[in-house]
């Protein structure tokens, strides 16, 4: 019996929270087997690059490949197979360090672009169901949210509670029900069909259809830019200034938590909020004041203030603004970018906008190095701010028009033609 649109809906949203859950506790559980090992906290860092580097790059290399398979099937076999590398892993004891970072880059490199292709498969089944983007756009960005706060934690109880092979066999089998729902509950609806029967694009010429579709969207482009600033500072902040902050002002880590978690309480109120009244607030307004309010403003504060209970409420604030950026970024991905295309763009734009964290940590501890913490605050704050403005800027020299296209993915005035 073939599943409703909307349970298959809700099933690809359980299975996507559901990996990105397994993810945070392997994020947890595999540094924490590497350290028990080897005791070399350096090593921590390398196995921890070996697994979120690969799942950058197969958000943008697999793309293509992923096109041709098929989006549902692939979902599936990636799902599985990190199941089956994390199997691997908990299968080698005592197996060299080369060896175990080769069997976490490939459950990365997995996770990498089943991940993309659940994003992608949202809006036919949304459409399907008749659900307003944006809204699915935001309960996602909640929920995904959430799977981080409680990732972490949860990883390290099913390492107090299980040891780490424990969590890691936890771990490996919310891959596989992963894989399981979607093969046996989700159906994409059927494509619209093309008017002429193509063969299938090169890989090299269907990779660089998704970037040369970018280069031309300026609206895109601009957003792309902002995320990008966006997991720079935030790195910076979270990895470096804040720390340094706490250290400097209390030296309590139970001030270093509030922080942390004022910001996260906020933004998972914003994304209720925005979740529950989305179909209510101009996606534009929501953006900008998002833009310019969910970021600078926290590296503002601590630069100017030793207030603990200022900067507590201002994170708490900027988290709740925060929550806006997300599902707008997503539901303009949505509709600016061509079903056709889709797979190639999201992983082009994961991709770059990633590569602001590992920059965000360096640029972060280089500025404290050279002009002090307080100065360091300042002026990433103002450089926060700046780059918050791009996308304002760009949306208004040019309109947030929504082009139409066709099954090919070129738009539909030139297949016309």
């Amino acid at each position: 019996m073939r599943p409703t649109p909307r349970v298959a809906l809700v099933t690809l949203f359980t299975a996507d929270i559901l990996s990105a859950l397994g993810t945070r506790v392997s994020a947890v559980a595999i540094p924490w087997l590497v350290l028990m090992s080897t005791g070399s906290a350096a090593k921590m860092g390398l196995i921890a690059a070996a697994e979120m580097l690969p799942y950058a790059i197969t958000g943008v290399l697999a793309a293509p490949l992923a096109d041709r398979f098929g989006l549902r099937r692939t979902s599936i076999v990636t799902d599985a197979g990190s199941a089956v590398a994390m199997v691997a892993v908990i299968m080698s004891p005592g197996s060299s360090f080369v060896q175990l970072a080769v069997l976490v880059a490939i459950g990365g490199a997995l996770r990498g672009i089943g991940d993309r292709v659940k994003h992608v498969m949202l809006r036919p089944l949304a459409e399907q169901c008749g659900v307003q983007m944006l809204r699915i756009t935001s309960l996602y960005e909640g929920l995904s949210r959430a799977a981080t706060l409680v990732g972490a934690p949860l990883g390290g109880l099913l390492i107090a509670a299980l040891g780490t092979n424990g969590a890691l066999w936890a771990d490996a089998a919310s891959f596989a029900v992963c894989a399981a729902l979607v093969a046996a509950l989700v159906r994409l609806p059927p494509e619209e069909p093309a008017p002429v029967v193509r063969q299938p694009e090169p890989y090299w010429t269907a990779l660089r259809g998704g970037f040369a579709f970018l280069r031309r969207d300026h609206v895109l482009i601009g957003m792309m830019m902002m995320t990008f600033a966006i997991n720079v500072f935030s790195q910076a902040s979270g990895a470096v200034f804040t720390p340094l902050w706490v250290d400097e002002v209390t030296g309590s880590p139970v001030v270093l938590g509030l922080l942390f978690g004022g910001f996260a309480g906020g933004a998972l109120l914003g994304n209720l909020i925005f979740t529950v009244y989305a179909d209510r607030i101009p996606p534009y307004r929501a953006f900008v004041i998002g833009a310019l309010i969910g970021g600078a403003p926290r590296l503002l504060t601590m630069g100017l203030s030793d207030q603990v209970w200022l900067v507590v409420s201002v994170s708490f604030l900027c988290g709740i603004a925060n929550a806006s950026l997300n599902p707008v970024i997503g539901v303009t991905l949505y509709e600016r970018v061509p079903p056709a295309l889709q797979t190639r763009v999201f992983g082009a734009i994961g991709a770059i906008t990633f590569a602001g964290i590992p920059v965000g940590s360096l640029l972060g501890g280089w500025s404290v190095a050279l002009v002090g913490l307080r100065p360091a605050l300042l002026l990433a704050g103002g450089l926060f701010l700046v780059a918050t403005l791009i996308p304002v800027i760009q949306m208004y020299r040019r309109p947030l028009s929504i082009p139409q296209y066709g099954a090919t993915g070129r738009p539909k005035t030139e297949e016309a033609a």
